[in-house]
């Protein structure tokens, strides 16, 4: 009789589920952005269909971009438009599409364009390896010490089981015994000796506990540090973390990125 599989070698049966909204502070209708001919948006979602994902679904509460879904023949749903967050949108969302409470979810963001369809697998992987596990998510290892001073660089600590400690925007861990010569002189070596990774935002989730993360009370710390993620480990659930030494492209905030990610796609507006 043949061994049975093992979990990472289990066929994966995942929704990828892609948030989008119109407005945005730093870069007006983020999601219909032109890229070599195409809006942002749907090349988030042609990302995310070269996944394993049986299924890539955009969640936006805006007519032009549920339109624009549509004519590139992309599944999309129409959400509540005063969602206070993004999983708030993805709850909804799993009631809508009336996903078992086991499924596995991905939450790729919008504005993604360059995520690798391996990382989206690797993170729908981990809740298969991790069956214990509501979520999952992403790091990789820090290298420049810019990055690692950066409250806007989210740092994370991990457990020996690959499990979340913390995440923070402050530089953790804190190496008490290393002199500053140290730290300046080889800050690559250095960043390596401690485990330095930098959190990437995709995520996830098992559909159940999606569903009910916005009936759980907002946590100091959640606030504090201006990081969601941190309501789930204040209310004692494990986020496992897989860490990935491919590059991690960042995702559009600013004209200035928009400009970046131009630069990675072919100028023939039919492609």
């Amino acid at each position: 009789m043949s061994p049975e599989p093992c979990a990472a070698e289990t066929a994966l049966d995942f929704t990828v589920l892609i948030p989008a909204r119109l407005s945005s502070s730093r870069l007006p209708e983020k999601p219909l952005a032109d890229i070599a001919g195409l809006p942002m948006i749907v090349r988030v979602a042609q990302r995310a269909r070269l996944s394993l994902a049986t299924r890539v679904v955009v969640a936006t509460d805006d007519e032009r971009i549920f339109k624009v879904c549509q004519l590139h023949d992309l599944e999309v749903l129409m959400t509540d438009e005063h969602h206070p967050s993004g999983s708030d949108r993805l709850a909804q969302c799993c009631e809508l599409l009336d996903l078992p409470d086991e499924h596995i979810v991905v939450n790729v963001q919008g504005d993604e364009p360059l995520i690798e369809p391996v990382l989206i697998d690797e993170v729908a992987r981990l809740l298969v390896s991790h069956p214990h596990c509501p979520m999952g998510t992403v790091a990789h290892p820090l290298e420049q010490m810019e990055d690692f001073l950066n409250p806007n660089v989210v740092k994370v600590v991990l457990n020996k089981d690959h499990l979340a400690h913390y995440f923070s925007r402050s530089a953790i861990p804190f190496s008490r015994d290393t002199p500053s010569w140290a730290k300046t002189e080889n800050p690559k070596a250095f960043l390596s000796s401690i485990n330095a990774l930098r959190h990437i935002g995709i995520y996830a989730y098992k559909a159940g506990f999606l569903k009910g993360f916005p009936t759980l009370q907002a946590s100091p710390l959640e606030h504090i540090e201006a990081l969601e993620q941190l309501r789930v480990l204040w209310h004692g659930f494990d986020i496992a973390v897989h860490v990935t030494h491919m590059t991690c492209h960042a995702g559009v905030d600013t004209p200035e990125d928009l400009d970046r990610i131009r630069r990675f796609f072919p100028t023939n507006p039919l492609k």
